[in-house]
């Protein structure tokens, strides 16, 4: 029988999947984030179609 780990990740924020054309809202947030430390990631939210900027650290 395998086994799975599960990893807590915490969502910073959301953006709409349809932005406008050449704008990267969650990237560009997820880049200022890692800038000041935290492993920030962009991951698509298929159910809600959003982007969403989640970090597996703890947030204050």
């Amino acid at each position: 029988m395998a086994t799975t780990s599960t990893q807590a990740r915490t969502v910073l924020e959301r953006f709409p999947a349809g932005g406008p054309r050449g704008s990267w809202p969650a990237e560009e947030y997820a880049a200022a984030q890692r800038a000041e430390g935290t492993n920030a990631q962009v991951v698509m939210d298929l159910g809600s179609d959003q982007f969403l900027v989640i970090t597996d650290t703890t947030t204050q």
